[in-house]
């Protein structure tokens, strides 16, 4: 297939992208700056864009099968700042598509924008000092969602809970559409392995999908 891969040199992004090439798919990577994403490969390409600005990205959906959206803010909870990357940034990805006729495309969320009822007593509390942790990024990507489920497109939107930076292993569990009981960690890797093994599953298609070990 061939995959556009939004916010490539990000931890989810920068997986996806050698997952994609490992799985045999012709890769086009997109990053504000080439030089963040040292890699070379024969099914790689790395461009130049900026998902806030259509006219910098448009000619990079042409024949795509799929995009990867991995994008993110970076600072963290002590450092939330008010943001519109998730929505609007999504926003013009999906203009985009939908004016090139790309159908499938996965997006990254968060599992404690919703306070899950299956979660342990001091996980719900986590999720709710998070929320007000991270009340900016977290409002941006529950307008992020909103926009995507009402896009008409092929979506598969993923709510990973608190993430590393440990290998791939292949093996996780999954919830679709419904909250994933006790999920606490899940590695970038492996939020990327369910994205590259499940590009052409239509049971994935519009859903939400939780995803942890």
């Amino acid at each position: 297939m061939n995959i556009l891969i939004i916010g490539a040199n990000g931890g989810i992004g920068r997986q996806a992208v050698e997952q994609s090439l490992k799985a045999g798919h012709k890769t086009t990577a997109m990053v504000r700056n080439p030089a963040s994403l040292p890699l070379t490969h024969p099914l790689l390409e790395v461009v130049q864009g900026d998902v806030m600005q259509q006219n910098t990205f448009e000619r990079y959906m042409h024949r795509q099968d799929a995009v990867i959206s991995a994008l993110g803010v970076k600072g963290g909870p002590l450092n939330d700042k008010p943001t519109t990357l998730y929505s609007e940034g999504n926003a013009n990805l999906i203009e985009v598509m939908k004016n090139k006729g790309v159908a499938r495309a996965f997006f990254i969320s968060a599992s404690a924008i919703e306070t899950s009822p299956v979660l342990p007593f001091y996980a719900r509390w986590g999720t709710r000092l998070l929320q007000r942790l991270l009340r900016y990024m977290y409002a941006d990507q529950r307008e992020m969602e909103q926009l995507v489920k009402a896009a008409g497109i092929e979506y598969t939107i993923i709510r990973p809970p608190r993430l590393t930076n440990k290998p791939a292993t292949g093996h996780y569990r999954v919830g679709i559409n419904n909250f994933l009981k006790n999920s606490l960690s899940i590695s970038r890797a492996d939020v990327a392995h369910f994205m590259i093994h499940h590009l052409d599953d239509p049971a994935t298609f519009q859903t939400l999908v939780e995803i942890g070990y």
